[in-house]
């Protein structure tokens, strides 16, 4: 019989019906294959790009020109724009702002290659060094309120570029998602007194069933109430409520257990469409004990339909447990070494 369970975080049920006959291999869409042409991400044609942000460049090299090793530009078709006031009008019944923000893109390496997996994971490093960087430039905009880090990877994942790379998006409300999260998480701490995320990490560790990677201070698990086959949530152990407080050493091990968890969702989906995004506390406001900042990596491998629009459920025919499991017998040499090789192909 399938189960209804209810996410403690986002407040919404999903239905884990795996008697539909999915198996993990199920969930499949095929590898990742590169379609070749001209990549305006590409070491060497920085002209064909906005002037950069931020570069992380070997000493001595001229700003928008070859030579960096994770480079960030605004994006070229900002869905928010930074000039300008955010402006509240009312018209009739509805609200109306000016659409002022920041849009920027994460251009992961100078190399062409399509997922993060298909570099050494020390790569990833400075690119969460990147994110913070800019997060807390960001934070003395006082227009600003809420910043989104986020992955697309895969033509049906939403990228329009395959290059590796990932987006900040910085608006000037709360997002109503994160507000929810931040809500139900406060009413949790007012009622028992912990944080809500601290108590589903110890539970996890103690429960250890859906636990994927671990280290000193973080950990990748298959959520409770995944919304869909294969999710993952990558949280800190220790409270943190601000990904960009956090300390440049314990980003470098986020970044490794950020690596091989994407590793393992490759090897066990043969390189999936997904997207990645970070939840975290808000730009303006202090670090608080009740919100947990997280990573989710959601597959894109079904699709959401009728009953899932109408009603807010989901229904994933893959148990967290099932895929937590496939995921944690993926031979990680065998599949870091299949994923080098693919980078090292291009």
């Amino acid at each position: 019989m399938g189960q209804l369970r209810c996410d403690p975080v986002g407040g919404r049920w999903v239905i884990v019906a795996a008697e539909r006959g999915a198996r993990p291999g199920d969930s499949r869409r095929g590898a990742r294959v590169p379609k070749g042409g001209f990549c305006p991400f590409c070491e060497g044609n920085e002209d064909r790009t906005p002037p950069e942000i931020l570069a992380y460049r070997n000493d001595g090299l001229p700003a928008d020109g070859p030579g960096w090793r994770v480079r960030v530009v605004p994006n070229k078709y900002p869905a928010l724009q930074s000039e300008g006031d955010p402006e509240q009008r009312d018209y009739g019944v509805y609200e109306v702002r000016n659409g002022i923000g920041a849009h920027e893109v994460f251009i992961e390496s100078p190399k062409h290659v399509l997922s993060p997996t298909e570099l050494p994971a020390d790569d990833l490093k400075e690119v969460m060094w990147a994110y913070q960087d800019r997060m807390r430039e960001l934070k003395n905009d006082k227009r600003l309120i809420y910043a989104l880090v986020f992955k697309n990877v895969g033509e049906s994942g939403g990228a329009s570029v395959e290059h590796t790379h990932s987006q900040l998006i910085c608006t000037p409300v709360m997002p109503k998602r994160v507000q929810e999260e931040m809500a139900n998480c406060e009413e949790f701490f007012k009622s028992e007194g912990r944080c809500l995320l601290c108590e589903i990490v110890a539970h996890e560790l103690r429960e250890r069933e859906r636990v994927i990677v671990e280290s000193d201070r973080f950990v990748a698990l298959a959520p409770y109430a995944s919304r869909f086959p294969f999710e993952m949530w990558i949280l800190p152990k220790g409270h943190a409520s601000h990904f960009e407080e956090t300390p440049r050493d314990a980003l470098d091990e986020f970044a490794g257990v950020l690596h091989e968890a994407l590793l393992r969702l490759d090897a066990s989906l043969e390189q999936p469409p997904y997207n990645y995004l970070l939840h975290t506390g808000p730009l303006t406001r202090a670090p608080v004990d009740y919100y947990h900042w997280h990573v989710e990596v959601i597959p894109r491998v079904t699709s959401v339909a009728g009953f899932e629009w109408g009603t807010g459920f989901y229904i994933n025919p893959v148990a967290p447990e099932t895929a937590a499991e496939c995921m944690r017998n993926v031979v990680l040499e065998e599949a870091r070494e299949h994923a080098l090789g693919r980078g090292g192909a291009l």
